[in-house]
């Protein structure tokens, strides 16, 4: 059986850390590999089994974080036990909807988001 595991790329690793466990619940599963310049070149983060690899950007490895206003090529698909419980932290924590939260059969109740780093979410809590 095979794994996708998406490994995105920000401006500030240690700010997304703190962002994405504020407005996710997200919890760091691998700690920070930070470089001899002080840039992380890995972690790993979850959200309920739910798993992502994160880096700063590296420039000579060909790795950049999402282009302001350019739109997003990859859409980070989450999800939640809870819809407009995931909607509420995101909101609380400064960041508001691009849609929803709504019902979509047959997805579920949606919601989708971009994230202070340039990250495209899409949040969904199936329904019974």
């Amino acid at each position: 059986m095979g794994e996708l595991t998406p490994y995105i790329c920000v401006a500030d690793s240690r700010a997304a850390i703190e962002w994405y466990a504020e407005a996710l619940g997200a919890e760091v599963t691998v700690e920070p590999i930070v470089m001899d310049d002080g840039r992380v070149g890995h972690c790993e983060l979850s959200v309920a089994g739910a798993r992502w690899m994160m880096s700063d950007e590296f420039a000579s490895a060909g790795v950049a974080p999402p282009l302001p206003g350019r739109g997003a090529s990859v859409t980070l698909h989450l999800t939640v036990e809870d819809c407009d419980a995931a909607v509420a932290r995101v909101n609380a924590a400064g960041v508001q909807m691009t849609r929803g939260p709504e019902d979509s059969p047959p997805a579920g109740r949606v919601a989708v988001f971009t994230d202070p780093f340039g990250h495209r979410w899409f949040v969904n809590q199936r329904l019974a």
